[in-house]
């Protein structure tokens, strides 16, 4: 399969042009022939266009690549190495929604030859690929391919086409550590998958590849890396709660105990994305499949979910010390994306916040720079404004942006009425310029 796609005698093609897909299919694209599948043909005309929807790539990403852009499942059967990188979210019970990868699968699968690759990037569970993807697989290759034989469940070699996981590793935002820069783990359904997807795979990753010895060893090791993240980070979540009663600074805590060269300085936060807030509910999912209830992994998330609550409580508690009313005043929410320097508010956190604040009668104004108001409106119910109008009893600095930490003292309190209050979550701003200061 390698040489034939080289050769440019075969194609590969991606579904899902994200945050993850948009930036693989193009990569590729510079030494095969890819096919790049999206269900938005709006996204999919910007593309055409040289524009990346989600604002993470220039134009100049799209130079020199061949591949045809398309909305249209039926050109699918142009490729033979299969790529599906679709996102995998949660429902609003908490429970993993794979209608997204199952419905790419079926799309998939309809145009699968015998010989063919199916590789899967999206973040699942251990089994998700073999358990729940495979059967469609199958069931589709039979309708429209000669082969009667049975699936032995414990024996994956005998497949008429090969299978294989390699977890996405991109993070939005972060220029150093590229695509390419990350190495990547791959997995296959035999040795013959596993050397062929590594070498394809291999040929653009310039940090290499990881050889996992089978999917669901690759599935876990990807789930466990935002799930460790998580419950990192809720540990530091509960320590911020603590130290704030006690009347201590926590960072100022994180910075000693980081003078012993083994502690960890993970930092206290909104954990939200399209990654940390999700994917340990997979894990959790599988775990209760299999009769296990995990005690650590929910104790992490029920902390981490409560902060918005926790940060809207203190905001209002803040203003009556002050003798403020909360039901007549202003809060300017400066960010609502899930993180820095970057346009996607999938799970953002901001916005739990945001509705906090709101069920305490606050008035409040939300601004960025990065994100579209209307996928705000859309995705959250919440009116963004361009700018800030008039003056605010507090102001809250929810995601460090590059704009917000080129503010200064000056800037704000032209925001602010005469006595200045600034919530910042992320500590971007100089602690010691402020008397009404707080952070996480």
């Amino acid at each position: 399969m390698y040489k034939e796609l080289l050769e440019k005698k075969k194609a590969i093609s991606v579904t899902g042009l994200g945050y993850v897909g948009l930036p693989l299919a193009l990569e590729f694209a510079k030494h095969f022939r890819v096919i790049g599948f999206d269900i938005n043909s709006e996204r999919v005309e910007q593309m055409k266009r040289n524009i990346d929807p989600s604002k993470e790539l220039d134009s100049s990403a799209f130079e020199g690549c061949d591949i045809k852009f398309t909305s249209d499942a039926k050109d699918l059967k142009e490729a033979h190495f299969h790529i599906i990188g679709v996102p995998t979210d949660i429902d609003e019970h908490k429970v993993p929604n794979l209608n997204p990868i199952l419905g790419a699968t079926k799309n998939v699968a309809k145009v699968l030859k015998k010989g063919d690759y199916v590789v899967y990037e999206s973040t699942v569970y251990p089994g998700c690929t073999e358990d729940d993807c495979l059967p469609i697989l199958l069931e589709e290759f039979k309708k429209n391919n000669d082969w009667s034989e049975g699936l032995d469940t414990n024996d994956l070699t005998k497949l008429p086409f090969k299978l294989g996981y390699s977890p996405e590793r991109i993070v939005p935002g972060d220029k150093v550590r590229t695509l390419t820069k990350i190495l990547k783990i791959v997995s296959g359904n035999d040795p013959e998958a596993l050397e062929e997807i590594s070498k394809i795979y291999g040929h653009i990753i310039e940090a290499g590849v990881y050889k996992a010895s089978s999917i669901k060893v690759a599935e876990a090791a990807k789930v466990i890396e935002n799930t460790q993240r998580d419950i990192n980070i809720s540990l530091m979540n509960e320590l911020a709660i603590i130290f704030d009663k006690i009347g201590i600074d926590t960072n100022e805590v994180i910075e000693a105990a980081g003078s012993k060269w083994n502690f960890h300085k993970y930092r206290p936060g909104l954990v939200g994305g399209h990654c940390i807030g999700v994917d340990p509910y997979y894990l959790m999912h599988k775990s209760k499949q299999i009769g296990h209830d995990p005690q650590v992994i929910a104790a992490g998330r029920r902390v981490n979910d409560y902060i918005p609550h926790f940060i809207a409580k203190k905001v209002v508690t803040t203003l009556i010390d002050q003798g403020k009313n909360p039901g007549e005043s202003k809060v300017l929410v400066m960010g609502i994306t899930f993180k820095e320097d970057v346009s996607d508010i999938r799970n953002s956190k901001v916005a739990n916040l945001v509705k906090e604040l709101m069920d305490y009668s606050l008035n409040v104004h939300v601004v960025d720079p990065h994100a579209s108001a209307n996928e705000v409106a859309h995705e959250y119910n919440i009116s963004m404004i361009d700018e800030p109008v008039g003056k605010y009893d507090v102001i809250l600095i929810a995601v460090g942006h590059k704009e917000y930490k080129a503010l200064t003292k000056e800037d704000l309190k032209n925001l602010s009425t005469s006595d200045l209050v600034l919530f910042d979550i992320k500590g971007v701003m100089d602690s010691t310029q402020f008397d009404n200061y707080w952070k996480l």
